[in-house]
């Protein structure tokens, strides 16, 4: 770690409605990955700062339950705004701390402000449902309740966008909430939060604790959390899946994926190969929808393959602030590192590079930042099904080939990955889209869609090992995670029509 001087910003904690430094000494640099200079440095709080957080939602609960849900969605609007006027300054802040190209981040503050716009809905979406006259005079109705207290545990690659696949549902449907924003990408969440310091919410209905893993297994075994939303790895998704689950609370847990994208031999080459592009390389390939692996099927491959590597070659290396870049940097130097090691024990074991990104300034990236962690787009193909390039998340701008002959073969190809989070199909066919999405297994679709992420308003539906659970984030998922069905079934004795047996005349 390089040695932090007096000017460097400790971050804070937001607990309870106030801002305030955590108790605990110990601290993390957060590191600009474009350059490798200090933004500012994270505190690792400890479990006395979650307790605090905890404890401020509990208390916060009855009050804001009490507040009606056309005026939480009046909060939520304000939060809207709130965000909207600060656009650019998060979208700044997600390139400076997390690297992604400008564009690519004020994408995602978008995104950011799209969840909101869906939670402000909550006064319809919490509608629950209600029968008239089940049996005489006998009425049935079913009314959603919140849940309790609320926590998130937000991975690095989208800072500003995915603790908001939560927050303002989860607040919107009367619950509190408590937030771990990852320790490596912590500042956007500190606008986010001055925001919503704005709204005049009661103390401790939202709740932001810095932290690393200390803080990350005090929400799965905290008594006082009802229910947590985790999105990382799917390793830790399952860990945190069990965990959180053995001590009774309701979980979502996103993991990893290893999406593919598959090109038919009738797909419209320029813009499939731009479609491949945005996927495999925005981002600098750490999405958990980037399509990492390209199954082309008989002669698609010469179709496609040479105009998408001469379109790979001309991307540009480089910061995220400079509005002509087309890749930044990945997350960190291990991060760097580890991509790197992926590809070449790839080469090693007889792989074959079309485009090798793993010294981009020794390919014409241009002036890269010595304290930088720059890894170019790579295209590597020759590879056989049980290739580390093929069944591992390598998480970085690698895109890796495989050639088949027939539909069939290609969405084999796919349901061999123990991941099912999106996958993509390029074609004019609507035959073979028809087949490929009734037989494909990944929870996500695209047809000439490179990312095939949902809109806020539908579900981010992964399988397999990309997800742990049964409700996903956003969309009407998240009004049923974030609240509790209470059926009440009644009846009434003033009409004078009370002999009748309930059970009797059923």
């Amino acid at each position: 770690m390089e040695p932090t001087t007096s000017a460097t910003r400790v971050l804070d904690n937001y607990i309870g409605g106030a801002w305030g430094p955590a108790q605990a000494g110990e601290r993390l640099p957060v590191v600009n990955p474009a350059d490798g200079s200090i933004l500012a440095e994270v505190p690792l709080s400890d479990a006395r700062e979650l307790d605090r957080a905890v404890d401020a939602a509990r208390a916060a609960l009855p009050e804001w339950r009490a507040v009606s849900v056309i005026e939480r969605a009046r909060r939520l609007f304000d939060l809207r705004n709130g965000l909207d006027a600060r656009r650019e300054e998060l979208a700044r802040s997600v390139t400076a701390e997390m690297g992604k190209t400008i564009g690519d981040a004020r994408a995602e503050v978008a995104r950011m402000i799209e969840m909101v716009e869906a939670a402000c809905a909550i006064p319809t979406t919490m509608q629950g449902r209600i029968a008239e006259d089940v049996s005489r005079n006998v009425d049935c109705e079913t009314v959603r309740q919140p849940v309790g207290v609320c926590a998130a545990i937000a991975p690095f690659n989208f800072p500003a966008m995915v603790p908001f696949w939560f927050l303002p549902f989860a607040i919107g449907c009367g619950n509190a909430f408590v937030l771990k924003p990852s320790e490596q990408v912590p500042m956007t969440q500190q606008i986010a939060f001055e925001v919503l310091a704005g709204l005049e919410l009661p103390p401790g209905v939202v709740n932001l604790v810095n932290g690393g893993r200390e803080v990350v297994e005090g929400i799965l075994e905290h008594p006082g959390i009802d229910a947590v939303s985790f999105v990382g790895s799917a390793p830790v998704a399952r860990i945190v899946y069990e965990r959180a689950a053995a001590t009774g609370k309701r979980v979502q847990a996103l993991g990893g994926a290893k999406n593919h994208m598959v090109a038919m031999p009738d797909a419209v080459v320029a813009r499939a190969v731009e479609g491949i592009i945005g996927s495999a390389f925005g981002a600098a390939g750490q999405r958990c929808m980037a399509g990492s692996v390209l199954v082309t099927v008989g002669e698609a491959s010469e179709r496609l393959l040479p105009a998408l590597v001469e379109r790979t070659r001309e991307l540009s290396v480089g910061a995220g602030l400079d509005e002509a870049v087309d890749v930044g940097p990945v997350i960190s130097a291990a991060a760097c590192e580890r991509i790197i090691g992926a590809v070449s024990r790839g080469v090693e074991a007889g792989a074959e590079l079309l485009v090798d990104g793993r010294d981009p300034g020794a390919n014409g990236a241009g002036d890269l930042a010595a304290g930088g962690s720059y890894v170019g787009p790579t295209i590597v193909a020759g590879v056989t099904p049980d290739s580390e390039l093929v069944r591992e998340e390598i998480f970085g701008p690698v895109l890796t080939v495989i050639e088949v002959a027939t539909l069939e073969e290609a969405i084999a190809t796919v349901n061999a990955s123990r991941f099912g989070n999106g996958v993509s199909i390029f074609t004019e066919s609507g035959a073979a889209v028809r087949r490929f999405r009734h037989d494909v297994q990944a929870g996500m679709v695209g047809v000439n869609i490179g990312v095939a992420a949902p809109v806020a308003f539908f579900p981010f539906s992964g399988w397999k090992d990309s997800f742990r659970g049964d409700l996903h984030a956003h969309g009407p998922d998240a009004v049923e995670f974030f609240t509790r069905k209470k059926t009440v079934t009644s009846r009434w004795f003033g009409d004078g029509e009370g002999s009748g047996a309930y059970f009797v005349e059923r």
